[in-house]
This record gives C-alpha cells, sequence and structure tokens, in this order.
C-alpha cells in the first residue's frame, strides 16, 4: 500500500475517508488501493485496512465484519460529527453490558441529519436532539447519550432476562438512581414493557441491589408478621459503612441474601465472618440465605424468618 495511505491508517486506527486520502494522494493511488484488496469500502467515502474486515459471511455487509471498535471509528468518520452512540451500544461504552459483534450499532442523530439506517446499523432521528451537552457525553473518545437515557432507551431491545442487570450494576455503582432513571422514563410514554422496568425501579428505590433480592422482595420478605424491612440499610462500624441486605431494625437481625457465585469461596467465607463478628459487637445478628435455598425453597425460609423474628423479639 502506499505509504502515506499507510500512515493515515496508523494514525487513525485503520479507518480512512475518502476526504483525508485526496488531501495527500492523488485519487489513482487511492482507488488503485481499494482495487487491490488493501482497503475495503465500509460506508460510504470511509475505508479500513484490509487487515480489519473479518471473515466474510453470507448476508453480511462490510461494516458488520469490524470488531466493535473499528466499526464505531468508521461510523463516526462517516458520520463527522452528526450522531451519538445511544441504547445497546451506549451501554457498552458506559461498561455496563459488552455489546456482541453481531449486534447492531444504535445511533442517535437530530432530525433532518440524512442519515439512514443499513446493515449493521440502526438510525434513530430524534427531534430536539442535540449532539452535545446535557444529551450528550463523551466515552472513550466516542459521542454516547447519557446514561440514564441509554439504560431506558435499551430495556425492550434486551431480552428479558438480560435487562434488570445494566440498571441494578449503574445503581450499585452509585452512577445513577432510580429517581433519575424514572424521570428519563416519563420522556418515553410509548416505551416498549415501560409497565415491567417502573416495577424494577420500585424495587431498586425500595434498596434492592441484586436479583436475589428482588427475588426476595418478591418471594421471601413479603407478608403478614413481617416487619418493614429496611434494604441496604448502611451501618457505620470500624471506620467503614457496611450495607446491610434486609434489616429489622426493631429485632436488630441482617438477612444476608448469598448470591450462587459471589459466596462460594473460601476467602469470600473469611469476610463474611468477619463482618458477621463485627456486627455482633453491636448486637445485630446475621442470617445468610444461600442463593439456592431461597429459589427452591422459599416457603421454608419464609417459615425460618418468622421464627427467628418471633424468638428474637421474646429476646428483647
Amino acid at each position: 500500500m502506499n505509504e502515506v495511505i499507510e500512515e493515515l491508517c496508523r494514525r487513525s486506527g485503520g479507518v480512512v475517508t475518502r476526504r483525508q486520502a485526496l488531501q495527500r494522494v492523488p485519487r489513482w493511488v487511492l482507488d488503485d488501493a481499494v482495487r487491490a484488496g488493501r482497503l475495503r469500502r465500509v460506508l460510504p467515502g470511509v475505508y479500513v485496512a484490509a487487515g480489519l474486515i473479518g471473515e466474510a459471511r453470507s448476508g453480511m455487509s462490510p461494516i458488520q465484519l469490524l470488531g466493535p471498535q473499528p466499526r464505531r471509528r468508521a461510523v463516526l468518520a462517516h458520520a463527522d460529527g452528526r450522531v451519538a452512540f445511544s441504547h445497546t451500544t451506549a451501554l457498552d461504552l458506559w461498561g455496563l453490558r459488552q455489546q456482541p459483534t453481531a449486534e447492531v450499532l444504535h445511533l442517535t442523530v437530530p432530525i433532518g441529519v440524512g442519515i439512514r439506517s443499513q446493515a449493521g446499523l440502526t438510525v434513530h432521528h430524534r427531534p430536539a436532539f442535540t449532539v452535545g451537552p446535557p444529551q450528550v457525553v463523551v466515552r472513550d473518545e466516542a459521542p454516547v447519550t447519557r446514561l440514564e437515557r441509554s439504560l431506558v432507551e435499551s430495556w425492550p431491545l434486551l431480552p428479558a432476562a438480560d435487562r434488570p442487570a445494566p440498571l441494578i450494576r449503574a445503581v450499585n455503582d452509585r452512577r445513577t438512581n432510580a429517581v433519575r432513571i424514572s424521570a428519563t422514563l416519563n420522556e418515553l410514554p410509548r416505551l416498549t414493557d415501560r409497565a415491567a422496568l417502573r416495577t424494577l425501579l420500585a424495587k431498586l428505590a425500595a434498596g434492592c441491589r441484586s436479583q436475589l433480592e428482588i427475588w426476595g422482595h418478591e418471594h421471601v420478605f413479603v407478608g403478614a408478621g413481617r416487619p418493614d424491612f429496611q434494604r441496604q440499610y448502611p451501618v457505620r462500624l470500624g471506620g467503614r459503612t457496611i450495607y446491610l441486605d434486609v434489616y429489622a431494625e426493631r429485632e436488630r437481625i441482617d438477612f444476608e441474601l448469598d448470591g450462587a457465585a459471589s459466596h462460594g469461596s473460601p476467602a469470600q467465607r473469611e469476610v463474611d465472618l468477619r463482618r458477621d463478628a463485627l456486627l455482633a459487637t453491636v448486637g445485630i445478628q446475621v442470617v445468610r440465605f444461600a442463593h439456592r435455598r431461597l429459589v427452591h425453597e422459599p416457603q421454608q425460609v419464609r417459615r425460618e424468618i418468622l421464627t427467628i423474628l418471633h424468638r428474637r423479639r421474646g429476646y428483647g
């Protein structure tokens, strides 16, 4: 390949626009590189180094054969500052869900911008949209819709089982909260399955911080005879704050919901024991329920909770 074009590719991660190339080399040099297969056109006026193109597959366009980063670079080069990544593509850039290579990229543009959906790209035209603050921020050198909007717009695009995880993670990381996400949901009254999202946000607002806690909220820590449990209740001890999964304040009992993956190792068990002992110094009893029992024996667990609460009250 021509040395000048090679240098352009190195500087731009393998993505070159026709305009950039023709500022440096004659037209025939660029056309020769394309004819020889050293550059591949993936979008109008946008080329990538052939080494970035994956194995050809039936029915897939060249843009679909690129990895996530080269594909994003190519889109940005084509859009020339007129788009922001959104929906499930934005979740990837926010670090909340890795987008599979085969999944389409989602872009949001202002009304009137002449960029259209095609194989591998879905373009959303939004009224009153501006590719800049406060609607858009920059992450990993790419414009992306703000966090709450990305979470809400992704909801109907994900499989039902995968929908809660990005929201739970975003709230757990204290990057947003249920109130701010709910305010964004109010801006999208036609969102598909918005009732289910509203239900999840109510559980997050109540303090649930994992799929297991949501299960407990719905199936275990409910019903007659149970106190008004507090979820993710903060206790300041030893210079740090400990958050209690499900706390009965009057009885001073912390019910911990141990996930299937996060509490199985000896090292994690040691951490749990030290934490439980520290809580015992201020009179808080810790009762742990394993993932298996919560999911497969909810009725028995409910009975045990009532018994523990009753006995604790008797000692008070």
